[in-house]
């Protein structure tokens, strides 16, 4: 059975709200399928334990179960939370995902993991910095992190980027400096800018840029 797990109370409830929100104004907001970044970076890796931060409706964590992963995913959505509990379920993967609903601005995890994964994990209310650092430092001696979001050159033209400015986003080489990977610690394996077609929520076509960083640790933990 998948597990939920309550945030802490001292979580922001002004974030949960206004994902609740997001997620509310529609029946489904993301395409159900997995990110195509992760389909590249972590199809090679063997599986093992997998941590997925900003899950939403749970394509990625689902994908990762059904390749053999141990997933632990985590969002600050509740609304978000129910969708993605009850699609792994339709898909035979709920026994293989806990679900964690949790504020990353004040939750660490209590463990290390083979495989820690972020993707388009861009908030208005808390700096990339501070989640993508506790993503940094949940990655085990010897696991993968992976991080893919928006490009600053290349963001979805349906959203409303200008409300909030571009702060929220980064390049791949701003990642690895940010994070420290730049270190005998880390190898970095990809840093890279790619390009991609999607389709927005009113079926229009639009190119998109991904920075994207894929990084090894080495040192013990």
């Amino acid at each position: 059975m998948a597990e939920r797990t309550q945030p802490d109370d001292n979580s922001d409830v002004s974030a949960a709200q206004m994902w609740d929100e997001m997620y509310r104004s529609r029946a489904r907001i993301w395409s159900g399928e997995p990110n195509p970044q992760l389909i590249a970076e972590a199809a090679p890796l063997p599986p093992g334990t997998a941590l997925d931060l900003g899950c939403g409706e749970g394509a990625d964590a689902i994908w990762l179960a059904s390749r053999g992963w141990k997933v632990t995913a985590v969002d600050v959505s509740a609304v978000a939370l129910e969708r993605a509990e009850a699609h792994a379920q339709e898909r035979g993967q709920g026994g293989n995902i806990t679900w964690v609903w949790q504020d990353l601005a004040a939750w660490v995890p209590g463990e290390l993991f083979d495989l820690v994964t972020a993707q388009f994990l861009h908030s208005t209310v808390m700096p990339w910095q501070q989640a993508l650092q506790l993503a940094a430092a949940a990655v085990r001696t010897g696991g993968t992190l992976l991080v893919v979001g928006h490009h600053p050159d290349g963001l979805p033209p349906w959203e409303q980027h200008h409300d909030h400015g571009l702060e929220r986003f980064y390049t791949a080489e701003q990642l690895a400096r940010e994070l420290g990977l730049e270190s005998p610690d880390w190898r970095l394996d990809v840093v890279d800018t790619r390009h991609r077609s999607a389709t927005g929520p009113d079926g229009a076509a639009a190119a998109l840029t991904d920075a994207v960083l894929r990084a090894t640790r080495l040192a013990a933990r």
